[in-house]
């Protein structure tokens, strides 16, 4: 595959769209690897949403950079990688790294959603919601690879043709699904009124996510609907921008391609894969997040823990002291449901000779006790 004679585009436009395009994803590349080290600096975990969807937007930039550098030493050089899994790993296994952070974005949203209408349904749909994403992201993956292999491979025109469209049908319409999927997500998101709080607990808001979530599912899905119609009624025959899909210059190997789409395919990879990355990379991007949620009214002044979110029970962790004094101003002694762990420090001898003498208690002491005063511990 080599660049047709006689282009219309200018080399030093071309040139200079090249050096362009390798400074964008090498500075995104850049940008991502120094977020990774923030979350290792602030101590953040080493396994969650953050550091998965910024190692793979940094592996989908070194891949993008490598390639435009190729274009920028050689075009030929870059144009002619005629080894299978080479040729894949430059030009499509950047498309599989896309649809996993879509996949990781649904999930995250997904669990968001779930932990702010109730932490339990979270828990008993997590394995399937889990399992559903990695499924999802290694089908993508499988057929993308298995479909780049056999067009690499001397297959005859028309299988060639069908091979194609195979490819197409699956991965766009699994794009879309996940698209359609995220846009629901950002419904739901947006009518949680207090999603905000646990949102801002991460150091992000409603407003943020939904602007990242529908940028996200309008251009994914809309490249995934050009690339359906494109593959299905243009003509491969026809010479012209529109019957350039998602994978059709990475399919061109042993034929020319022309620099208009070399141009095409640089302002398809900016406005279809670029910006989408950059907005994923700035929502999860590191930050240190406030120890102190208490003067912003996010976290209950109850609450000995400065990361407890509204939908917990404000006064989860007030002591039997304080759930007495409580009960005391309600009218009526509150004695916790459960006893939990602190139950089982007290001594049970300690407790079964104290319960005579609850019951046996007279008036002025029962009063006393309901007044809210702490008993004086023993002397030894």
């Amino acid at each position: 595959m080599a660049l047709a004679e006689g282009a219309a585009v200018p080399y030093a436009v071309e040139l200079g769209l090249t050096v362009l395009h390798t400074a964008l994803y090498a500075a995104l590349f850049l940008f991502a690897y120094l977020q990774l080290w923030l979350l290792l600096y602030y101590r953040e975990r080493r396994l969650s949403y953050h550091t998965l969807c910024l190692f793979l937007c940094l592996l989908w930039a070194a891949l993008r950079t490598t390639l435009f550098s190729f274009y920028l030493q050689n075009s030929l050089q870059a144009l002619r990688l005629q080894q299978p899994f080479a040729h894949w790993l430059l030009y499509c296994l950047p498309g599989c790294l896309l649809f996993s952070s879509l996949c990781l974005l649904n999930l995250y949203f997904a669990e968001v959603i779930f932990k702010v209408k109730c932490a339990a349904e979270f828990n008993k749909y997590k394995v399937l919601l889990y399992l559903g994403s990695i499924l999802t992201s290694l089908l993508f993956l499988v057929v993308n690879l298995t479909c780049a292999m056999l067009i690499h491979g001397e297959v005859p025109e028309k299988q060639l043709r069908w091979t194609v469209l195979a490819r197409a049908l699956v991965n766009d319409s699994l794009f879309i699904l996940c698209a359609i999927s995220l846009a629901c997500c950002m419904c739901k998101l947006g009518k949680m009124s207090s999603a905000n709080v646990y949102l801002e607990s991460k150091g992000t808001s409603v407003c943020q996510a939904i602007l990242v979530g529908s940028v996200v599912a309008l251009l994914y899905s809309s490249r995934a609907c050009y690339n359906l119609v494109a593959v299905a009624i243009s003509p491969d025959n026809v010479p012209g921008p529109f019957n350039y899909g998602w994978d059709n210059l990475s399919d061109k190997v042993h034929v020319e391609v022309s620099s208009e789409e070399y141009v095409v395919f640089g302002v398809v990879l900016f406005l279809w894969e670029l910006v989408p990355t950059t907005f994923v990379v700035l929502f999860f991007r590191a930050q240190r997040l406030s120890q102190n949620l208490t003067p912003a009214g996010m976290v209950n002044s109850h609450s000995y823990s400065s990361r407890a979110y509204f939908f917990d029970n404000p006064r989860r962790y007030d002591s039997d002291d304080d759930l007495s004094r409580l009960g005391a101003r309600e009218g009526g002694l509150a004695t916790p449901q459960c006893s939990g762990c602190y139950g089982s420090l007290a001594g049970t001898e300690g407790a079964a000779d104290s319960a005579p003498l609850l019951c046996a208690a007279g008036g002025s002491e029962s009063n006393q006790h309901q007044h809210g005063s702490h008993t004086a511990a023993p002397r030894s």
